[in-house]
């Protein structure tokens, strides 16, 4: 990836999370969409409001959660039908448990959560994860399957 690209990364991830109060799910999105030349509607952006383990709750993280989203947008743009997507989608996840060790919120999110965690403590993993999953999406378009392999 460019280095004008992480510095895009960088640069929107701080802006959405501390001028905008975005969780990471919508900046993941956000930030996909104009990678990957993608518009994302209104409407889908709503819908990832909540998607930040569920509310706090801890759950899947956003990020996986905004990347997956992103997946089926790009994906069904493409041309590809449901089954493939999805199976992008379950490679995808392994892939990136592989990477970072977990899909949960809870285990990714540095330190877990107390009750006095500084906001937007994972704002150094979304610039990874954003920088991860635009790599891999860009590779499993150049060869033509949506799918790569586990690393």
């Amino acid at each position: 990836m460019e280095e004008q690209e992480r510095k895009f990364i960088s640069e929107t991830v701080h802006r959405l999370y501390w001028d905008h109060d975005i969780n990471c799910a919508r900046t993941m999105l956000s930030c996909l969409g104009v990678l990957l030349d993608t518009p994302i509607e209104e409407q889908t952006m709503l819908s990832a409001i909540g998607m930040h383990g569920a509310g706090g709750f801890g759950a899947q993280c956003g990020l996986v959660e905004g990347a997956l989203m992103f997946i089926g947008i790009y994906g069904a743009e493409q041309g590809h039908d449901d089954k493939l997507i999805a199976s992008c989608c379950f490679d995808f996840a392994k892939v990136f448990t592989a990477k970072f060790g977990a899909l949960r919120c809870c285990e990714l999110r540095p330190g877990g959560f107390t009750d006095h965690d500084p906001p937007h403590l994972c704002e150094e993993l979304t610039n990874e994860t954003i920088v991860f999953t635009t790599e891999y999406l860009r590779a499993a378009a150049e060869t033509g399957t949506k799918k790569l392999p586990v690393e």
